[in-house]
């Protein structure tokens, strides 16, 4: 999964909105926003863990629920941990968006968490093989 490219950011700042849109429509559905090593947080404690955490999105998705409840922002872009227990085995977790976004009650937003549920599993399901 690719790292989102920053620059949609720049062309909605210049007030090109079309322009991002298109920037944006020509990535992949689902982008890497940042990572962050939790494993390194555990040295704190005395443990030593493999595991990172991943913000993955799509800012058209995001704006396709938040038009309609600004507070599935909160959750907008999904946060995924890879990480390797004691035994070394390997996995990812996430909060279901069906789940996280089904707390708005919205219909619009449940349809696009519907839709970004099953992406979401298809592309982690990809890169574990």
């Amino acid at each position: 999964m690719p790292v989102i490219d920053l620059d949609y950011a720049k062309l909605l700042k210049a007030g090109k909105v079309d322009e991002a849109r298109d920037l944006l429509e020509r990535q992949t559905p689902l982008s890497i926003f940042g990572s962050r090593d939790h494993g390194d947080v555990l040295l704190t404690a005395g443990l030593r863990r493999k595991a990172v955490q991943y913000d993955i999105g799509n800012p058209l998705t995001a704006a396709s629920m938040t038009r309609h409840d600004l507070s599935a922002a909160l959750y907008a872009p999904i946060r995924v941990l890879l990480r390797e227990d004691d035994e070394g085995d390997v996995a990812f977790e996430y909060d279901r968006p069906v789940s996280i976004f089904g707390q708005f009650g919205n219909p619009q937003v449940d349809g696009v968490a519907g839709k970004l549920d099953e992406l979401l599993r298809s592309v982690l399901t990809a890169a574990a093989e």
